[in-house]
């Protein structure tokens, strides 16, 4: 008897903890606007990368006024602000996190960058990417190849794409460079250029 009434404890306890995390899941989800189905699809780490190697990924794009610059994965902003504060480009940044967006919106805020620069808090597999005329990721070569179809379906003849490190399987970079960073970490960026 005394074993049974453990197990129904056990059995108590855990069923107790299984509706606590369904509700914490469903009231992060309901917050973030992102659904539950999204947020398995943080599917890379949050690196970020050397402003060295931030601004010789636009400069190879050669991003200017006239361009709108979409960053997929955008953690804390430091592409989307250097495309808007430096190359004076318009600049929209895509992330799932809840405290990257959080942080790199209020950023944009406190730098007055918000007629040039944005962050949409959403899957990154789900943006309309049309208006993009460079699209820059540092995700995964898995991320990159998943991606692929949505790029080749949205962005228009011409339009640049640069990652930094992975490549986009099945596409021919048309130019790569490597960059040393401050810390002596060399990283290599590929340019691809929408036929």
């Amino acid at each position: 008897m005394h074993a049974r009434r453990g197990n129904l404890i056990y059995l108590g306890l855990s069923t107790a903890l299984l509706i606590a995390a369904s509700f914490l899941v469903a009231q992060s989800t309901q917050e973030t606007g992102a659904t539950a189905e999204d947020l398995k699809d943080r599917l890379a780490p949050f690196v970020p990368t050397a402003g060295e190697v931030v601004e010789e990924m636009l400069k190879l794009a050669k991003v200017d006024k006239y361009d709108r610059v979409y960053d997929l994965g955008s953690g804390d902003g430091r592409i989307v602000i250097m495309a808007a504060q430096k190359f004076h480009a318009e600049a929209v940044g895509v992330e799932i996190d809840d405290d990257l967006y959080r942080q790199s919106a209020a950023r944009i805020q406190e730098l007055g960058l918000q007629d040039k620069a944005k962050i949409l808090h959403m899957n990154m597999y789900k943006v309309d990417l049309k208006p993009a005329t460079v699209v820059t990721l540092y995700l995964l070569t898995s991320v990159n190849e998943r991606l692929k179809p949505i790029l080749e379906r949205d962005l228009r003849r011409g339009a640049r794409v640069v990652t930094h490190d992975f490549l986009i399987p099945g596409w021919q970079a048309e130019k790569s460079i490597e960059v040393i960073s401050k810390a002596g970490v060399t990283s290599k960026i590929y340019l691809y250029v929408r036929p």
